[in-house]
């Protein structure tokens, strides 16, 4: 009862204020919210416009990629499935999205663990390790490409792609799990080693319950930073094809009317990937407010 009679003296109180204000400011208020409602929809349109149309021609009755649309079909994605050179490229970025995204994960896990201790230089040396994300992709793949010739490594998916990739995720995963492992409650590890615990079983018992869901939503977003990784992946790839890469290739070569189906089933991977994440931090979010 109380709380209805609070919320109606509030309600009240806001229509007596709102009666009380002067007609040029209840007109100003207005020009500015209309103002802020059209930003926010050309925004929209712009941002989401290309998608929506991308959708579009994947689904129009024509050779050509564009306008006018000619009809309804789905031939176009029957192409997507029936090229085996085309499910290879997305098979190969697939695979290769997994394992670099693992494989930094694994590696950013104990970097950042030790970042949360004091470490010599510390300052210096997060800026190593965020150097990766400052330098152009251009840059960073000539650098990579001159490395491995000089080298002698063999360019390939497995050997010099995967390295660019691991370096390219690898930062972006220390930015991820270094806020969870941050905010850690230290006195659960230090109690749990009071209690006889070693390190290896406080690790597994006390900390990873708590920061799985961030190694979950880190492995997720270095999946869709190394699925769409092109400039690098192009310049040390060798002879095989990812999936942007192989349509890189189609663009060079020939614009082939099934390009729009590939960006959309290329678009629902990204974001299928992309959502996953989201739900596991919200979960990690929530799990800290409890």
């Amino acid at each position: 009862m109380s709380n209805a009679v609070t919320g109606r003296s509030a309600a009240i109180i806001g229509v007596t204020s709102m009666l009380n204000k002067p007609p040029e400011k209840l007109a100003g208020e207005s020009i500015r919210r209309t103002v802020l409602w059209v930003y926010a929809g050309l925004f929209y349109v712009f941002l989401y416009a290309p998608i929506l149309s991308l959708v579009v021609l994947s689904f129009n009755d024509s050779g050509i990629i564009g306008l006018p649309l000619r009809g309804f079909t789905m031939r176009w994605y029957e192409e997507v499935a029936k090229s085996s050179a085309l499910l290879e490229a997305i098979f190969n970025s697939f695979m290769l999205a997994i394992v670099s995204s693992l494989i930094a994960t694994a590696l950013a896990l104990p970097l950042a663990m030790s970042f949360c201790r004091e470490l010599p230089f510390r300052g210096w040396l997060m800026k190593l390790i965020l150097l990766p994300i400052l330098i152009p992709g251009v840059v960073s793949g000539v650098v990579f490409l001159g490395f491995f010739g000089y080298m002698g490594l063999p360019f390939g998916l497995w050997t010099s792609v995967l390295i660019v990739h691991i370096t390219w995720v690898l930062p972006f995963a220390f930015l991820t799990l270094y806020p969870r492992l941050h905010g850690f409650d230290r006195s659960l590890e230090e109690a749990a080693m009071d209690l006889g615990a070693s390190p290896v079983v406080v690790f597994k018992r006390i900390l990873m319950p708590l920061i799985r869901p961030g190694i979950v939503a880190t492995v997720l977003f270095g999946f869709t930073l190394s699925f769409d990784e092109f400039i690098r992946t192009f310049l040390v790839i060798g002879s095989q094809s990812t999936i942007p890469v192989y349509l890189w290739t189609l663009l060079f070569s020939r614009v082939v009317p099934f390009l729009p189906a590939v960006g959309v089933v290329i678009m629902i991977i990204s974001i299928l990937v992309s959502s996953g994440g989201f739900v596991a931090l919200s979960r990690a979010r929530t799990s800290d407010a409890e």
